[in-house]
């Protein structure tokens, strides 16, 4: 069990865990995850931290077949500028391992934007808090459990 999946567990929201053997020589997690599951990689999220120009980090939940538009998401934020993240402070801030990092469950409440192209798929899959464990769920189940705000900050 994971932090996500307790916090899933916990307040009864409807989801579904999926799980494969990770390969430590994968490229992307993300597209692991897609290719071992036979999933469409546009219905597959990635979770990625950003840090604003004030230090603030910022949780980013966006499609794993592009990336993360950091200025979209310094406009969705209202903060002047943000960069990717430091991976050891993305780590001491979720209590998660890279490539494994939810956006459920994480140790602090970091403000947390979703892609708005979640919004057109019933179900979406998120890192269920560890390598090799994915969790499908309806994007505003993610948003309600997570404050998130939908954004448009992926690129294709």
């Amino acid at each position: 069990m994971t932090p996500a999946l307790d916090l899933l567990k916990k307040v009864r929201a409807e989801h579904r865990v999926h799980s494969y053997e990770h390969d430590p020589k994968a490229a992307s997690y993300g597209l692991e995850a897609a290719e071992k599951l036979a999933l469409a990689p546009a219905q597959v999220f990635k979770t990625l931290l950003a840090s604003s120009e004030k230090g603030e980090l910022l949780v980013a939940v966006v499609p794993v077949v592009g990336t993360l538009d950091l200025k979209g998401l310094a406009h969705a934020a209202g903060v002047k500028k943000a960069e990717m993240a430091d991976p050891a402070a993305a780590q001491r801030s979720t209590g998660y391992l890279l490539g494994g990092i939810s956006p459920l469950g994480q140790k602090k409440r970091l403000r947390t934007f979703i892609d708005t192209s979640a919004q057109a798929f019933a179900t979406i899959y998120v890192s269920a808090g560890r390598r090799g464990l994915e969790v499908e769920l309806a994007p505003a189940i993610l948003a309600q459990h997570t404050q998130a705000i939908f954004a448009d900050i992926g690129r294709a």
